[in-house]
């Protein structure tokens, strides 16, 4: 299923129970994220506000709150589907790396098919503001009580690299200064900071068009951890199976989702001033730290639009879904690299960085050091601070079983291997920021050859016979 635009999303989302309007009245700031908080928490359905304090603009907020509900944003059942899409694009006999073939992807006939159609036109630009409250009149959260102010939590951020003309887009949260000027929060290994860093070294501003309030798949697809020149919106447009339409930006030289709620154009200069804090989805506040900021021109708009947010904290939260949706699309990609790999789950206390499971085929001694190296060496698992590998037959989506596993097999000192590199931002407990150490635990039953020369253990279960007796002797027991 293809949706159209955001605004396509929530009516359908409202047809099938699973989207709540909100008549009161409620204001922007605190009140929508204690709302929002509770029902995440609770499984709870999307809501649209339609009356935010001094803002003329409906919000729409938990729309990704559970894994039933993003999947239902993809149209699929589960995002494995997703995942066999991809794979069946793919020659797995093909040599190369993990971003090879990623690239053989994008150049693949049919997936050509996905590429954004460019058109005359938009709904985006049903109306230009370059006068007016602007940036105030939008219905910005103030998430927590020590954020520095509101922020904007979910914009497709859109830059153009200087030489190569290639666009990228992500999701860089902005906090909003006054009526024109707003911090961009994009992270140095980012690729719109790495537009930004190009277009300095020329002496340029760089042009950003911000798009709020995209269809799930362009949304989800700004968060994506693609290799580097490999376009979003493409990407977006084979996860919709249809190309995602878009139009020239009115006052900036970017190419834009036609469909967008609003395009907030403009641009960010080398001026830099302190960014934060933000109560961010560490569950922690980040510091307050120097970024760029960005100055508007205009904002364009449908006529009568739907601001997008979500909100970030203590998981879980509504970005967790969406890391699961990365998890799940992008693990037989790992495979590729790494066929040994049985499956991945990133767990939601971990934070997307803090910690990943990984479950591996064992065939000989330091196999699971191995496969923990490659993976700091795949693209943002660089940022992975504890990867804990067992064996295949465990079930790393079960943290209970996991953590018997790991609590019952690691011997500390043979087993913890550190390692240091480059780490996340947002991580507050590196001695320095963005880098750091990494541990790697070897959960794995271990071989004589690693210096176990004890016979491993067998692990109590019952024998089939018995447990099949039970079964069938159920209710004479006057169990139920």
């Amino acid at each position: 299923m293809a949706f159209i635009d955001l605004q396509d999303y929530i009516q359908k989302l409202g047809a099938t129970g699973q989207l709540q309007h909100i008549a009161a009245e409620v204001d922007a700031v605190l009140e929508i994220t204690e709302i929002a908080d509770r029902l995440v928490k609770s499984g709870g359905p999307a809501l649209l506000f339609e009356r935010v304090k001094d803002s003329p603009y409906p919000l729409a907020i938990n729309l990704f709150g559970t894994l039933e509900r993003a999947c239902f944003a993809f149209g699929v059942d589960g995002f494995d589907e997703i995942a066999r899409r991809v794979m069946s694009f793919i020659p797995t006999a093909m040599p190369g790396t993990l971003v090879d073939k990623m690239k053989l992807l994008w150049s693949v006939k049919d997936i050509k098919n996905f590429q954004p159609k460019s058109v005359r036109s938009g709904p985006c630009q049903e109306v230009i503001e370059r006068d007016g409250p602007l940036l105030k009149s939008l219905p910005v959260l103030q998430c927590w009580p020590k954020d520095a102010g509101r922020f904007i939590t979910l914009p497709l951020v859109i830059t153009k690299h200087p030489e190569t003309g290639v666009q990228n887009m992500g999701m860089y949260r902005m906090q909003i200064i006054d009526e024109r000027r707003a911090f961009m929060h994009w992270h140095l290994h980012h690729g719109g900071a790495g537009h930004h860093r190009a277009n300095l070294e020329q002496g340029k501003h760089t042009e950003v068009a911000i798009a709020l309030g995209c269809d799930p798949a362009t949304l989800y697809s700004a968060t994506a951890p693609l290799p580097p020149g490999l376009d979003e919106l493409m990407f977006a447009g084979f996860l919709r199976n249809s190309p995602v339409e878009i139009v020239k930006a009115a006052t900036v030289d970017l190419m834009v989702p036609a469909h967008a709620e609003f395009v907030l154009e403009g641009t960010v200069s080398a001026e830099t001033s302190i960014e934060g804090p933000f109560g961010d989805h560490t569950g922690f506040y980040s510091d307050a730290d120097q970024y760029p900021v960005f100055t508007l021109r205009a904002i364009t708009r449908k006529k009568d639009p739907v601001y997008p947010a979500t909100i970030v904290g203590k998981p879980p939260m509504e970005d967790y879904f969406l890391g699961k949706a990365t998890e799940r699309i992008f693990l037989p990609l790992i495979k590729l690299q790494l066929p040994e790999i049985v499956d991945i789950n990133f767990p939601c206390e971990g934070v997307f960085h803090n910690c990943v499971l990984v479950s591996i085929k064992k065939e000989y001694p330091g196999h699971a050091r191995k496969v923990a190296s490659a993976l700091w060496g795949l693209g943002q698992m660089m940022f992975t601070k504890l990867i804990v590998i067992f064996d295949g037959d465990v079930d790393v989506q079960n943290c209970s079983e996991a953590a018997w596993k790991a609590f019952s097999n690691v011997d500390p000192e043979r087993d913890l291997f550190f390692t240091r590199g480059p780490l996340d931002v947002l991580d507050h407990a590196t001695p320095t920021a963005i880098f750091g150490s990494k541990v790697g635990v070897d959960a794995t039953r271990k071989l004589p050859a690693e210096g176990h020369s004890r016979i491993w253990p067998e692990e109590i279960a019952m024998d089939d016979a018995t447990r099949e007796l039970v079964t069938r002797r159920w209710k004479d027991y006057g169990l139920g």
